[in-house]
């Protein structure tokens, strides 16, 4: 199922994974580990952010999704579920035949 994560960064944290030079080195692990079909950086009311939409197969791997916002930059998150364009006429679609 596509899903977006949207995630807000604690500023202590995500300064000194900036300053340390490891900030670089998370974001790539958290990207290979999503494989996004997007993924976009902007601040997050007020704070540095991110969002990814990519593919979960199972609401199991929301704890394995989640610790790593949470550990590595005291993040808070949000995970919903999201269509793109094909998607809403398929459900639109579906709506008309019922």
């Amino acid at each position: 199922m596509r899903m977006m994560l949207r995630a807000r960064l604690d500023t202590q944290l995500a300064s000194e994974a900036v300053k340390s030079g490891r900030m670089p080195t998370i974001m790539q692990s958290l990207y290979e580990r999503l494989s996004p079909e997007a993924a976009y950086y902007c601040p997050v009311e007020g704070a540095r952010g991110c969002t990814f939409v990519f593919d979960m197969q199972d609401t199991s791997q929301i704890p394995s999704i989640a610790e790593p916002f949470f550990e590595e930059l005291g993040a808070e998150i949000d995970i919903t579920p999201v269509m793109n364009r094909d998607d809403l006429l398929q459900g639109l679609q579906t709506l008309e035949q019922g």
